[in-house]
């Protein structure tokens, strides 16, 4: 019996902020674990984009990035992704621009097209700030990718004059562009587009293979990226043992299936008060949910997590797996650290 090859490792994190834990406290967990990673030989480390989400402290992709490349050396740092219609293009590739000019050659901009939140956020974003048109977006795209590069964009006038527009003065490189998305639109869009793609897997799964088939059959070459380029997503738990591993899922598989079910949104529970909270809820949906979640996600010791994302990169022909440490906290563990992820990060790393 043959085995898969490993694939390279690379880490999205949402920040989580757990009970009793302050927003100073989740930041410096995850910088801590972007540290790691880049001990570890991980390829890239994102941070995705949320708001007004009470276990969710990642809102600013670019301050997180400027952050994570102070306290890392080699690892590729970015966005996964920012959220476009929330922001004014060139303001997404004044900040990556300026990203690119702190940690040259390591800067990637993973864009997206959702809002990230809920209407009344997505609203309050467009009353108090610079948001671009949805129905724009591969516009604001290919507006993007010139904005940042050493030549720039240009603006033609209607009466025949031209003005030039460059995201920083003098550019010597520009971040990776890569779009992301979890439907068929993304893939075809990045196809047609030329654009490397990641399918949101960690947050669904549904249709990943039919969009994998979409970008591969309808890729378009460009200059800059003449074969398509991939990778996937998966939320991941390595532990000691496998016990430990199925418990510091729970936290996250709770918190999943209250965003599915539209109750109330929480700071994320320690392993302790998850199971606590099994024992006098009862709820069907919730727990067909978590189940069904928990069937996607790859949980148990590291050995068993590292076979499991070497089958799946092999399944659908990636060679780069962006592993989602989901991996609660106990009770008493220091507020300050990420020990869970930590833990699924050296493991799978091992």
């Amino acid at each position: 019996m043959t085995t898969a090859p490993a694939p390279a490792l690379s880490v999205l994190d949402l920040v989580p902020v757990r009970t009793g834990q302050t927003s100073a406290q989740a930041v410096s967990a995850s910088l801590n674990l972007v540290s790691r990673a880049d001990e570890l030989g991980y390829r890239r480390y994102w941070f995705a984009e949320h708001h007004n989400m009470p276990a969710v402290a990642s809102t600013t992709p670019p301050v997180l990035i400027a952050a994570a490349a102070s306290r890392s050396a080699r690892i590729r740092v970015g966005s996964g992704g920012v959220m476009l219609p929330n922001h004014s293009p060139l303001v997404v590739a004044e900040q990556f621009a300026a990203l690119e000019a702190l940690a040259p050659g390591r800067i990637d901009l993973g864009i997206g097209r959702a809002p990230g939140s809920d209407p009344v956020i997505t609203q309050l974003l467009r009353m108090s700030g610079t948001t671009s048109d949805v129905e724009r977006f591969p516009d604001h795209i290919r507006d993007i990718i010139s904005l940042v590069s050493p030549d720039g964009a240009t603006v033609r006038f209607a009466s025949g004059g031209e003005y030039g527009i460059h995201a920083t003065p003098r550019a010597e490189g520009a971040p990776e562009v890569w779009l992301l998305g979890s439907s068929d639109y993304s893939a075809q869009l990045a196809a047609s587009t030329g654009l490397p793609y990641v399918f949101a897997n960690h947050f669904s799964g549904e249709g990943l293979e039919r969009a994998l088939d979409l970008y591969r059959s309808g890729y378009q070459p460009t200059e800059t990226h003449p074969e398509p380029r991939t990778f996937l997503t998966i939320n991941a738990v390595a532990a000691a043992d496998a016990e430990e591993a199925e418990a510091r899922a729970l936290p996250q598989l709770r918190m999943m299936a209250r965003l599915r079910t539209g109750k109330p949104l929480t700071a994320l529970e320690t392993v302790e008060q998850a199971r606590a909270a099994l024992t006098v809820e009862a709820d069907a949906q919730a727990e067909s949910i978590m189940a069904a979640a928990r069937r996607r996600w790859l949980v148990g010791t590291g050995p068993d997590v590292r076979a499991q994302v070497a089958e799946f990169a092999a399944r659908y022909g990636v060679d780069e797996v962006m592993i989602s440490p989901v991996g609660g906290a106990f009770d008493g563990e220091p507020m300050d650290a990420a020990t869970g992820r930590a833990q699924t990060l050296e493991l799978l790393a091992a």
